[in-house]
């Protein structure tokens, strides 16, 4: 070795030694606890706040300069309580010594913070026991006509081995709205950070918010890069998950996942990519587009919902499900759609809806706070809607008038806000199939109006405006609704399960009426109706041939032979009347059958679903079909009026000729007429023999004969 190179050595390791002995005698001689007042003194004309060192402060100096701090505390601001602001047991930083001397590298190791406390409280007058720290650094700002200082050089790098913060909390309350939130057991852990690095960081805390009761778990894991050349943060395997207690019965999981994001610091946009969201049972999938997130920030993306139990779902989150004839309907909901956050709602088009068995396209507009209101544009093919109503109670199906009940959905209709149109292809209620059904809704505030509602149904369509006010003790519904060329026989078979009405029917009906179900509300109902049957029959009942056989058998005559296919035409059929708490009285009932003519009055009760009709008869003078009727049965008709009885079921009336009654009639007319011939025959006076004046005035003995005979015909009835 020449003689330079070995004097170089030598001053190297000269040097070495005298730094290390000057680092051992620094160690040995500089306690750096003489200085815990001195920081204190520095923080308090930074902040206005005590800092407390309660616990050691070391210093170590090569190859590392480390610094650890023991139990340390930093109190409240003015005006509020003694707790701490914040405080921790522990905290650790060691720097390389010779990078950071050489190539300014500032070289970590494991930043450490133990057992952190952050105490954040509110005032009754809003005020935050964290903004004073901003009056206090504005106030150590130095003036804009301070120079910086030249030749700084370039900024160090930051190389940090590892971050470590263990067993951390923060509390959060405000006096002035109540709330309060707890953060706890607060761990997080991270790889290497260095510039152009992708850090991973892993951890965990739990929370509680009050007064909603509500408490869980979080657990995190994200692999985190930063690039400060092209200001981005890459965000990849983003996973979220853990649990809410206190929104079910059982705890509600839910886990947040993405497999990548970019965000673009400079010009504020986010990139999110796929993401993928579950709540409990829900699994939403969703592919955002690009968006800013500057000011209000409204991403599009792609969504599908995968299938899931709205019923399931309803009971984990302690929400009642709405009792249904079919307890396996709500079982079923796949979502498939375009949404875009607006301002107030979340908006989806291109809207694929399956419930159960029933497919739904259009639009809907979600909204963003709780007092929103949906809006919808859907269409449906086909739905059963028995299978959603409430089920029958036990009154009605003992055997309460008018079979299963329906109860008004009270709970639904309270808590709907919302307006639109929805329409179904085929909708079946029971066995009445409507087909080409459009239904608009209004709902707010417990009130829900359908209007317009229209559908095809037996050859006929229906109109309607149906309101349902909820908003009150006792639920009550009021209908407007027209019936136009329904065809009888398959509505009476669906109905009531009966054939033997055929025809034509048109209705209107505008009632209204108070109660929990269906039946409460026929006990109430109010308001008028009209009905027309037009071109019809009943099937299995000849009023013909039962009249010919009553007069038979009052006359002592041989009965007619029975039809072979019994049925009654009719060419109209109508009633109108006003309903009061269930029973309609109908005046001016008037039905046109072939051979007569029925007009009268009675009553139909909708609560027990019968009728009590008496009408009369009239005869045609020339019946259309008769031909095989001798005269005096058609004397005895086409000159009689006839009684008539309709009483019994709505569905099946009982319809009763009281012939003898006509008979009597016919003979007591007969008799009155004798009677009258008999003893007023000389009512009529001899004309006038030829060139005799005629009499002007009577004598006092045939005045009182005229008043005689005129009393006579008043008491006999005659003319």
């Amino acid at each position: 070795m020449s003689r330079p190179l070995k004097i170089f050595g030598i001053l190297v390791v000269t040097v070495l030694a005298v730094a290390i002995f000057a680092a051992i005698v620094f160690v040995l001689v500089f306690d750096p606890n003489d200085y815990k007042d001195k920081i204190s003194e520095g923080v308090r004309e930074a902040t206005g706040r005590e800092l407390v060192i309660e616990g050691d402060l070391e210093v170590s100096l090569f190859p590392w300069l480390a610094i650890e701090l023991g139990r340390t505390q930093l109190g409240n601001a003015p005006g509020f309580d003694d707790t701490p602001f914040a405080s921790f047991d522990s905290a650790r930083l060691s720097v390389r010594v010779m990078p950071l001397l050489l190539r300014r590298e500032v070289v970590v190791g494991t930043a450490a913070l133990d057992s952190l406390r952050v105490n954040l409280q509110v005032r009754k007058d809003g005020t935050g026991n964290w903004e004073d720290f901003g009056e206090a650094g504005a106030a150590q700002e130095p003036d804009a006509g301070t120079p910086e200082p030249e030749g700084a050089g370039p900024s160090a790098t930051i190389d940090i081995a590892s971050v470590a913060i263990t067993d951390a909390a923060l509390s959060y309350s405000d006096a002035s709205s109540g709330d309060r939130f707890d953060l706890t057991n607060l761990n997080l852990t991270s790889g290497r950070v260095a510039a152009g690095e992708a850090v991973p960081l892993d951890g965990g805390f739990a929370f509680r918010l009050d007064p909603a009761g509500l408490s869980g778990e979080v657990d995190i894991g994200v692999v985190v890069a930063f690039d400060t050349d092209a200001e981005t943060i890459s965000i990849e395997d983003l996973d979220i998950g853990g649990r809410v207690d206190g929104v079910a019965e059982v705890p509600a999981t839910f886990r947040f996942a993405a497999p990548a994001i970019q965000l673009q610091t400079g010009a504020q946009s986010a990139d999110l990519g796929e993401i993928n969201l579950q709540l409990m049972s829900v699994d939403v999938l969703a592919n955002v587009e690009p968006f800013s997130y500057a000011g209000d920030p409204q991403p599009a993306a792609t969504i599908g919902i995968a299938a899931f139990s709205p019923r399931t779902l309803m009971q984990e989150l302690a929400i009642e499900a709405p009792p249904t004839a079919d307890p396996d309907v709500l079982d079923k909901l796949i979502v498939d759609a375009q949404a875009k956050v607006g301002a107030n709602a979340i908006m989806l088009s291109d809207l694929k809806l399956v419930l159960d068995d029933t497919t739904f396209a259009g639009t809907l507009s979600v909204p963003r706070s709780a007092d929103g209101t949906f809006e919808l544009e859907l269409a449906g093919d086909s739905i059963d809607l028995a299978r959603y109503m409430a089920p029958a109670g036990e009154e009605a199906a003992a055997g309460e008038a008018g079979g299963e009940t329906v109860e008004i959905p009270v709970e639904l209709i309270r808590a709907l806000n919302a307006r639109g149109s929805l329409g179904i292809a085929s909708a079946s209620l029971g066995n009445i199939l409507f087909e080409k059904v459009t239904l608009g809704v209004n709902s707010a505030n417990g009130k829900l109006r359908m209007h317009p509602i229209s559908a095809d149904f037996f050859d006929g369509g229906y109109r309607g405006d149906v309101r349902i006010d909820a908003s009150g003790e006792v639920p009550s519904i009021a209908v407007n609704e027209n019936i136009v060329d329904v065809s009888l026989k398959p509505l009476m078979q669906a109905m009531y399960e009966v054939e033997n009405v055929t025809g034509t029917v048109n209705g209107t009906f505008r009632l209204g009426g108070s109660g929990a179900d269906m039946n409460a509300i026929r006990r109430d109902l109010d308001g008028s109706l009209s009905i027309e049957l037009i071109d019809g029959a009943w099937e299995g009942t000849d009023i013909w041939y039962e009249l010919r056989k009553a007069r038979a058998l009052v006359r002592g005559e041989a009965a007619p032979a029975a039809p072979a296919t019994p049925r009654t035409r009719f060419s109209t059929v109508k009633a109108s009347g006003k309903v009061t708490d269930g029973v309609m009285r109908n005046d001016d009932f008037f039905a046109e059958l072939p051979f007569m003519q029925v007009s009268g009055k009675g009553t139909v009760n909708f609560v027990e679903a019968t009728v009590d009709y008496t009408v009369t008869g009239r005869f045609l003078e020339k019946p259309e079909f008769v031909t095989d009727v001798s005269q005096d049965e058609l004397d005895d008709f086409t000159k009689a009026v006839i009684p008539l009885r309709i009483t019994g079921p709505l569905a099946d009336p009982d319809i009763k000729p009281d012939v003898e009654e006509m008979l009597k009639g016919r003979a007591k007319e007969e008799a009155k007429k004798l009677i009258m011939d008999k003893l007023l025959d000389d009512d009529k006076e001899a004309p006038p023999a030829e060139g005799e004046e005629p009499q002007e005035e009577k004598d006092v003995e045939d005045q009182l004969k005229d008043e005689a005979k005129k009393r006579l015909r008043d008491l006999l009835g005659g003319d």
